[in-house]
């Protein structure tokens, strides 16, 4: 029988001071309250359109608490410490929002070389890339709405797609698992198919490459049942980054305006349904899909763990990882790593500015999900709690 394990708090802050311990507490309440993290959003994004000095601020507050450093070798301490705890890392570069092929280039040679970096090193066992990060959001668009192609668009697609070769082509030489996000549904075909032709190539005799499923859209389920017959015919296997999703307003306001059903499921109850039924069908298919598992959510933890005892696997079988964000949910990500589960945190990393829209993106999911915030807050104020209750038990 599994047991419950998320409340130690002991546990969960162990890495965290008293004064980091407050000031996750102050961002949490703020981030807690939907209507800040709008205004606070806006105003950001117009200091940073009037070059105002906001770094420093934004530097000592949420990105630390969200982001390892500027640098992945800024990183170092931070997942030294969290492995030390059994937590492993995943480093993100997460500048968004790109438009130039230079600046494509750019970031594929930071791509590469952090998988050359993570390849030295036991504490990250997996690295990460956003298609977006490294090619043009309309190409994907275009090729994912099957459009006719100009010869610039077509060699722009070609740039692309050996950008994503180079990158799954070094993980394979180095024996490194890479991630591929996922995105926006009407650009997700052609990220789909691509990663596909990189599983084919590159998963033969192992995983090495996943794409990742966002389970709030209603048709991932039968996705990866028609992925897996794929893969069986073409005798390749299946790595399955598994969440529940990013993108649900913009989905839902993009399918309203065009006048075309929303791909997004209708509540949050069907997405946790169809989230749980991907897990599940993987879980019993082990030999042919592994599951790297993003997820804040303690009852689909639960399940998964309940999986894996009632088919005798073992904890840290390594088919089967759970990870959250850096600074989210410390209570899942060390109390699993504590017990003997496969846990790591996908620790974002890169320039200030850079990074920016990844961490507005992230404050405004967490204030848009139900409970989310809240929960992280209580959590921490039972570990403020129970430190001053010791602090008073030793000076009694």
């Amino acid at each position: 029988m599994v047991t419950k394990i998320f409340n130690n708090t002991k546990r969960a802050f162990a890495l965290k001071s008293d004064s980091e311990l407050k000031k996750s507490l102050f961002i949490f309440s703020m981030m807690n309250k939907g209507v800040l993290v709008s205004i606070g959003t806006k105003l950001t994004n117009l200091a940073l359109k009037l070059h105002l000095p906001v770094e420093g601020i934004i530097k000592k507050t949420i990105f630390k608490m969200f982001c390892g450093g500027t640098s992945k070798e800024d990183c170092l301490p931070v997942i030294k410490k969290m492995h030390e705890m059994h937590v492993h890392s995943v480093l993100d570069y997460s500048s968004e929002g790109k438009e130039e092929e230079a600046e494509f280039d750019k970031a594929l040679n930071t791509k590469t070389g952090i998988v050359t970096f993570a390849n030295r090193r036991k504490e990250i066992p997996f690295t990460v890339f956003k298609p977006t990060g490294i090619g043009r959001f309309a190409i994907w668009e275009k090729v994912s709405a099957k459009e006719e192609l100009t010869k610039e668009d077509q060699e722009e697609w070609d740039r692309i797609v050996d950008r994503v070769d180079e990158i799954c082509e070094l993980a394979y030489k180095l024996d490194m698992r890479i991630l591929a996000d996922a995105e926006e549904s009407w650009m997700q075909d052609a990220a789909d198919d691509l990663l596909e032709e990189m599983m084919s190539k590159y998963n033969q005799e192992k995983v090495i490459v996943y794409n990742t499923l966002q389970c709030y859209r209603w048709d991932r389920l039968q996705y990866i049942k028609d992925l897996h017959k794929r893969a069986k015919n073409r005798g390749f296997k299946i790595g399955a980054k598994v969440v529940r999703g990013a993108y649900m307003e913009k989905e839902n306001a993009r399918a309203d305006k065009m006048g075309y059903p929303t791909p997004i499921c209708e509540d949050k109850e069907a997405t946790d349904v169809n989230f749980n039924a991907v897990i599940y069908y993987a879980m019993q298919n082990l030999d042919e899909i592994a599951l790297y598992i993003g997820t804040h959510n303690e009852v689909s933890t639960y399940l998964t763990m309940q999986l894996m005892e009632e088919k005798d696997i073992s904890k840290d079988d390594d088919r089967i990882w759970f990870s959250q964000l850096f600074g989210m949910s410390d209570h899942i990500s060390f109390n699993l790593g504590l017990n003997g589960y496969n846990a790591a945190k996908l620790v974002p990393f890169g320039p200030i500015r850079d990074v920016i829209p990844y961490l507005m993106r992230r404050a405004q999911e967490n204030s848009s999900v139900k409970g989310q915030t809240g929960r992280e807050y209580a959590l921490l104020l039972e570990e403020k709690q129970r430190r001053e209750g010791q602090f008073t038990k030793r000076i009694a």
